[in-house]
């Protein structure tokens, strides 16, 4: 593994972790999307801190940042944005829409209709965008962090499981601590820290550290423990619709870059464990019983089913 990798990932750990307080494992989680080159999906309760985590994780990069609050009126051209007509050179012109950025915070992503969030499907998946027949190419590196509050369902719509396949994890926030959320209102009395925050990895490093993830050892019996973790979810009997191969794919890059956050290159078994949960249990579709389970049942659900699966020695 390159050294610089592992120190391009303890700068950004550091610098998150210096607004986002008492939340390591959550920064972890952000800083290993990065490194993997994949999105993430925030989902919590308002107030708990989901965009300040994508705030400070995109302050940490010197790259351009772009927030699109949806609403049921976005159109699909608001985030790609259209090809406009200048009078004053009679010609037709692109006009890049706010998708093309490094970072892209996608605030309560379910109040937009499906067609708009559709916008976001080709970006996510191949980091372009095609408008009247011809194909943008989105800037590098591409991370989208959208959030949304799993608790309030008026005025709001379904990701459909195209989209939630897009996202490398799921995960959620948290209350902080009582000594933390202390300090956060000791700190944050004169204003927002995030907005104080300066980056500390060029664009340039961010790629070569997500190269250098790309290159991480996975020992093969370690790849037949994650394909095994993955069969398990189509074989399952609570989930009509188990983890895709997209879906094995992000698993087994997201192991890998957890790796270089730890200063490893090569995947454990914790590696694969520790993300099971978060990068598969919305790409499950439960059934029977389990249909119109919340998060936190089919979660609990998938957990019992990977503990029953042995784990290599």
């Amino acid at each position: 593994m390159s050294q610089d990798a592992f120190e391009t990932s303890r700068l950004l750990r550091s610098n998150i972790e210096s607004v986002v307080l008492g939340k390591p494992e959550i920064v972890q989680l952000l800083v290993t999307c990065l490194l993997a080159g994949e999105h993430l999906l925030l989902e919590d309760v308002p107030g708990v801190g989901k965009t300040l985590a994508a705030k400070a994780m995109s302050q940490s990069i010197e790259g351009y940042f772009a927030r699109l609050q949806f609403t049921p009126d976005l159109l699909p051209s608001d985030i790609t944005g259209s090809v406009i007509y200048r009078s004053d050179t009679r010609e037709f012109e692109f006009s890049p829409g706010p998708i093309f950025a490094n970072v892209v915070l996608a605030d309560e992503v379910n109040r937009a209709p499906p067609r708009t969030q559709s916008a976001l499907l080709e970006a996510m998946s191949e980091s372009r965008v095609s408008i009247d027949g011809t194909t943008h190419d989105l800037p590098q590196p591409f991370i989208v962090v959208a959030t949304q509050n799993p608790f309030e369902y008026e005025g709001t719509y379904t990701l459909p499981e195209s989209q939630l396949d897009r996202f490398l994890m799921r995960t959620s926030i948290g209350y902080p601590q009582r000594e933390i959320e202390r300090t956060v209102l000791q700190t944050h009395r004169e204003g927002e820290p995030v907005d104080q925050l300066k980056p500390v990895v060029s664009t340039d490093a961010l790629l070569a550290a997500q190269q250098a993830a790309r290159n991480v050892r996975f020992d093969e019996t370690l790849v037949d423990y994650l394909l095994n973790i993955v069969e398990a979810t189509r074989k399952h009997e609570g989930f009509q619709v188990g983890v895709s191969t997209r879906g094995a794919l992000s698993f087994y890059r997201g192991c890998q870059a957890r790796a270089i956050t730890d200063g490893r290159d090569f995947v454990t078994p914790d590696d694969v464990k520790v993300l099971s949960v978060p990068c598969l249990a919305h790409r499950v579709l439960p059934r029977g019983i389990f249909q119109g389970a919340n998060r936190n049942e089919v979660e609990s659900e998938l957990s019992d089913v990977i503990q029953e699966i042995p784990v290599p020695i």
